[in-house]
């Protein structure tokens, strides 16, 4: 590392911030794709759910090993539907992703999961640790195959993953600043109920972290040391959206809105505080002198600004051919259109003027989602969203 990358670790950082979302986390590693072509490497990675397994792939890995190792992982989970269609939307698509979706729900997925057998039933006590539809087994030997752990534990690459305590309900973070990592934690983050176990971590069960928050955000902007950092969010599902039709429209659409939770929440609420901690410092140096060693006014001027915040908003924004079933639809059309989705996202937002052009103030958070309308307005983007 030469003195030019030890100034930018130490004046600024990159993140990558992974929401949750299943199947439609191959729109992630095309947006690590097109950062890898950029020369964009993270500092850090933070995931939830499949966020979590394809942060790990990346930390996990060098830097030139690190898309081979996606890729890996993507090629096994959609080898059992390796299927195409000439015809690729309307009503024969949507049938295809259902019939692909059915296929996983009954057989699994490859490195994955598997259907537990016998499934337990309702009313019939179990271990805890197999209180699932599905045994996910083969995910930890995949994860001991694809990702070095003490890659990860030498922290070149700060990595951060997110579950829910069951027995108090509090999320929880893995950070490899703190802890030791290891598949059990990954696999914590994506213990989704009651399709996936819970995991036992020192002596405590964990839950998917989507149940609380579905973003790793918040806990990003709230942890983040004091630079300047640009973040690359990349979010599986929708907030927007249309108004339901019909009853599967229904539960697509609460899906999505539940599991888009709180990345708008997070970016807004930080943007006010960092509002009130910039206020605080201009409202000190107008004070008289008698108030300057008051204990209130020290408690505020202790909150400083962390530095400005540049947060690239990249969201795959579904097709109408999908249904509920979106986030275990594994067949390998789907996921490499998902994938190609992701990357050119990433691209056009990264060759973006608003984005090559930002100029942010030191105590500025600013939110950019440029690639809405890359298909429908190629030559009207978007702007960025200042604070």
């Amino acid at each position: 590392m030469n003195a030019h990358d030890n100034r930018r670790r130490r004046d600024s950082q990159r993140v990558l911030v992974l929401q949750g979302g299943g199947a439609l986390g191959a729109y992630q590693a095309g947006v690590y794709e097109a950062l890898a072509e950029k020369g964009i490497a993270p500092d850090w990675v933070a995931g939830i759910s499949i966020g979590a397994i394809n942060a790990a792939l990346i930390a996990g890995n060098a830097p030139e090993d690190r898309l081979p190792a996606l890729r890996r992982f993507w090629d096994m989970v959609s080898s059992e539907l390796p299927y195409r269609l000439d015809e690729r939307i309307g009503f024969v698509r949507r049938a295809f992703n259902e019939a692909s979706a059915q296929f996983v729900a009954f057989f699994g997925i490859p490195g994955f999961f598997n259907p537990r057998l016998p499934m337990p039933l309702p009313e019939w006590p179990t271990e805890f640790g197999r209180l699932s539809y599905y045994d996910t087994a083969p995910l930890r030997s995949t994860l001991l195959e694809l990702v070095d752990f003490d890659r990860i534990n030498h922290a070149e690459t700060r990595f951060a993953v997110g579950a829910v305590n069951v027995l108090n309900g509090n999320f929880a973070y893995f950070d490899n600043r703190h802890r030791k990592i290891g598949p059990e934690h990954v696999m914590a983050s994506g213990a989704l109920p009651p399709g996936f176990p819970p995991v036992q971590i020192d002596g405590e069960w964990y839950w998917d972290g989507g149940l609380v928050s579905n973003t790793p955000l918040q806990y990003v902007l709230d942890n983040r040391p004091e630079c300047e950092m640009t973040i690359f969010q990349v979010d599986l599902f929708s907030s927007r959206g249309s108004v339901p039709r019909t009853m599967a429209d229904v539960a697509q659409r609460e899906k999505d809105i539940r599991f888009s939770s709180r990345t708008r929440l997070g970016t807004d609420m930080s943007k006010q505080l960092q509002k009130m901690q910039a206020a605080a410092g201009r409202l000190a140096k107008k004070l008289p002198p008698e108030l300057k060693d008051d204990p209130d006014l020290a408690k505020l001027l202790a909150c400083t600004p962390d530095g400005a915040v540049a947060v690239m908003h990249l969201i795959n924004r579904g097709e109408t051919y999908e249904t509920n079933s979106k986030d275990y639809e594994f067949s390998r059309m789907t996921i490499t259109e998902h994938w190609a989705a992701g990357k050119a996202d990433a691209l056009y937002s990264l060759d973006h003027p608003d984005w090559t052009g930002r100029a942010l103030k030191p105590d500025e958070i600013i939110t950019f989602d440029l690639a809405g309308d890359r298909l429908s307005k190629p030559l009207t983007p978007p702007t960025g969203e200042p604070a």
